[in-house]
């Protein structure tokens, strides 16, 4: 197997090289990703459906849907003061597998308070695992390898939009909602198998050695402008991309469009480019820029929102496209930039 860990030279090493195996472990981190997230938007595929099983009103099965981003909030906080002392790879592995818990009770959920409950605990597992994994690439990523790693993640984050939806909608036309949890809760344990064989234990790096608390250090990236204004970029561009694409769920299956299950999982085939795009943020960012990257992906997102607007298919799928290369784009930009200026506020 593959030892992720052993082909990313820590910080305190050589920061101006790429190490070697990188498209190996770029494929590792992205495949990593595309597990941890995949139930996060999955579910937005079979709104309409989960709106008629539960007989409430589309905004409430929304709320229930996406509450799993307040259960990512929370744990987000939680695990980056607790970050320290946490080994990275128990964590990650200990998080993939507990959120196959509360994916597989999705199926039998009685109710909506049920399910918003579920939602807001597989948000807690999601974003822990996540948090962890982007803090062990921040660590153990060389400074010329670092860009290439984030984008990879965000990467596996696209892909999983992508193909977590398409699968979504297939499995539950197919075989059913029940059924549709319950697949997905076995990619949560293959993304515990993934890291569990690619992922070693390494060394406690010197950088990491604080002497202030993490109170401390959270504090002081608080105060760090840079970061807050990464932070509140980060916050919006999630924001408005889970809002968006939560609404046109339900523009695509009204009339006059009107499509089908089948036809709404096929729709997603929109973040294909985000796919191919994402790969390219970091060499965007290396030759304009962060802040040229993020304000020319934000634009490309704000072309297509307008075109979500109209009653022509055409005209919406290409929005959904804009909208999707654009805010990915912007994420992996600064995903990769809050990684680096975090640690160097660090040392």
């Amino acid at each position: 197997m593959t030892d992720l860990s052993a082909r990313m030279k820590p910080l305190a090493m050589e920061m101006s090289r790429h190490s070697p195996g990188a498209v190996l472990r770029s494929i590792i981190i992205g495949l990593t990703a595309f597990l941890t997230v995949v139930d996060l938007f999955a579910t937005q595929a079979i709104l309409p459906s989960l709106t008629r099983h539960y007989g409430v009103t589309p905004a409430a099965m929304g709320f229930a849907v996406n509450a799993s981003t307040f259960g990512m909030a929370t744990a987000s906080l939680v695990v980056g003061f607790l970050s320290p002392r946490i080994d990275r790879r128990r964590g990650i592995l200990l998080s993939l597998t507990l959120l196959a818990i509360p994916t597989s009770l999705l199926a039998w959920a009685p109710n909506l308070a049920i399910f918003t409950g579920l939602r807001i605990i597989q948000g807690l597992c999601m974003a822990s695992a996540f948090t962890l994994t982007l803090a062990y690439l921040g660590e153990q990523c060389s400074a010329m390898d670092a860009g290439g790693a984030f984008a990879a993640y965000i990467t596996g984050n696209v892909a999983s939009n992508l193909i977590g939806r398409l699968v979504s909608a297939a499995v539950a036309d197919g075989f059913g909602l029940a059924w549709n949890f319950y697949f997905f809760a076995a990619l949560n344990l293959t993304g515990a198998a993934l890291v569990y064989f690619t992922i070693q234990r390494v060394p406690p790096m010197p950088a990491m050695t604080l002497t202030d608390s993490p109170l401390a250090a959270m504090i002081s990236h608080w105060r760090n402008r840079r970061l807050r204004a990464a932070y509140g970029i980060g916050f919006c561009i999630l924001f408005a991309f889970i809002g968006t694409f939560t609404f046109v769920n339900f523009v695509l299956v009204r009339p006059p469009l009107s499509l089908g299950m089948m036809d709404l999982g096929f729709v997603y085939l929109v973040f294909l480019p985000s796919v191919i795009t994402t790969l390219i943020a970091d060499r965007a960012v290396a030759r304009i820029g962060t802040r040229p990257t993020i304000w020319t992906a934000l634009g490309i997102a704000a072309l297509g929102l307008p075109l979500m607007l109209t009653t022509h298919l055409a005209n919406v799928l290409a929005g959904m496209v804009l909208t999707g290369v654009g805010t990915f784009f912007a994420q992996a930009a600064v995903t990769g930039f809050v990684g680096q200026l975090a640690l160097k506020n660090d040392v």
